[in-house]
């Protein structure tokens, strides 16, 4: 594969860091093409970066159930050295082009190094978000509050709102704010009767309302 074109972001000055820094330093290195719906090996001392598409993170409970810890978009890294929880797993949303990059790599190049720092510091806000969420009390206002998010860090501007090109079902959402699939889909339901939420016939979602003051 050629060189690396990224994934356009709707601010796109928020990873303009690490874009330049890879365009830069890994112009011509081959990048690895997963279709959707595949595991991404977690190596020890490599850390992945979404060059396109999505990867969805998850671990495993004592109880046995699935927890979604967050997702990585275009420039945004990924990997065993960034996670402490033993059984993560990385999976592709879509069909996606990943960079394989060793610590090695990374230790030598100081502006790699300081770009996927920031990069991190990114994710790192999206998690505290996704915690945050969970302190609310209303199921409704914590789905309402996680598309949002997903939205504005995400979202395909369209003429209806901001659209999600990913398909996350109804149970990565349950998973993610500590609910079940059942209501998961009631809300939903709620919402796009509201007129706040749209679902296309291919199950992407387009929101069609965000808070000015976001």
């Amino acid at each position: 594969m050629g060189a690396m074109v990224f994934t356009p972001s709707r601010d796109s000055g928020k990873h303009k860091h690490i874009r330049t820094a890879l365009e830069d330093t890994f112009q011509k290195r081959d990048l690895v093409h997963l279709a959707a719906g595949s595991s991404v090996p977690l190596l020890r001392n490599h850390i992945w970066l979404v060059v396109r598409g999505m990867v969805k993170l998850s671990s495993i409970t004592l109880q046995g159930d699935e927890l979604l810890l967050g997702l990585a978009g275009p420039n945004e890294p990924f990997g065993a050295p960034l996670s402490h929880l033993e059984l993560t797993e990385a999976v592709t949303l879509c069909d996606s082009d990943l960079l394989c990059l060793s610590m090695e790599e990374i230790q030598a190049s100081p502006h790699l190094a300081m770009a996927l720092v920031r990069a991190m510091a990114s994710r790192m806000r999206q998690s505290e978000s996704l915690i945050s969420l969970l302190g609310l009390r209303r199921v409704e206002d914590r789905v309402r509050g996680f598309l949002e998010l997903l939205a504005e860090d995400y979202g395909q501007a369209c003429d209806q709102g901001l659209q999600l090109n990913l398909r996350l079902t109804h149970q990565d959402l349950a998973s993610a704010l500590s609910t079940t699939r059942v209501t998961v889909t009631r809300v939903l339901g709620l919402l796009r009767d509201e007129g706040w939420l749209q679902i296309l016939p291919n199950r992407q979602l387009v929101v069609t309302h965000l808070p000015q003051t976001r």
